[in-house]
C-alpha cells in the first residue's frame, strides 16, 4: 500500500512538472530577466557597455567557489578574444551579446544546482560546422589548452 501511495505522489509531481510548471529556480531566472530588461531600458545604449560589465562583474563575484573562478576566467577570455562583444547578464547569467543578441554566456553550475558550470552559444554564434556542432561545453575547471579553445570559439562565434 506505501508502495502505491508513494507512485501515486511522484507521478502527480511529475504531471505538475510537465504541465508547464517551472521549478523555482527557473522562475527566479525569468524574474532576473524582467529585470534586466526594465534596467537596459532605463540605462539607454551609450551606458549599456560599462554599466553590462559591472553588472556581469557583480554577478560574478556573488557566485560560491568554483564557479566565480570559472565566471572571471571566462569573463577575462571572452573579453581578451572578443571586444566587440557587450558584457550583460541574461537570465541572471553572465553573458556577451554583439548587435543587442547574445552570442555566449556562463551558466554556473550552482545556477540549476547542476554538477558543471556551461559555457553555452546561441545562435548569433557564426559556428556552424557541416549539418551539426556543439553549443554548449561543459566546465570543471580551465586548463591553458581549454582557455585557448575557449579563445579560439569565441573569436570564430563572432567572426
Amino acid at each position: 500500500m506505501k508502495d502505491a501511495q508513494k507512485s501515486t505522489r511522484s507521478t502527480a509531481a511529475a504531471r505538475k512538472k510537465s504541465s508547464g510548471g517551472f521549478a523555482a529556480d527557473e522562475r527566479a531566472a525569468m524574474k532576473d530577466h524582467a529585470q534586466e530588461l526594465k534596467t537596459a531600458a532605463r540605462r539607454g545604449p551609450r551606458a549599456a557597455k560599462a554599466d553590462g560589465e559591472s553588472d556581469v562583474l557583480a554577478k560574478i563575484a556573488e557566485m560560491p567557489e568554483p564557479d566565480r573562478s570559472l565566471g572571471e576566467r571566462l569573463h577575462a577570455i571572452i573579453t581578451g578574444s572578443a571586444p566587440a562583444l557587450t558584457p550583460r547578464t541574461w537570465y541572471g547569467m553572465p553573458a556577451y551579446a554583439k548587435d543587442g543578441k547574445i552570442v555566449c554566456f556562463f551558466q554556473p553550475a550552482q545556477k540549476f544546482k547542476t554538477r558543471y558550470a556551461t559555457l553555452g552559444f546561441n545562435d548569433a554564434a557564426n559556428l556552424d560546422e557541416g549539418a551539426m556542432w556543439p553549443i554548449a561545453y561543459a566546465l570543471t575547471e580551465l586548463t591553458a589548452a581549454d582557455e585557448a579553445r575557449i579563445g579560439a570559439l569565441v573569436k570564430q562565434a563572432v567572426s
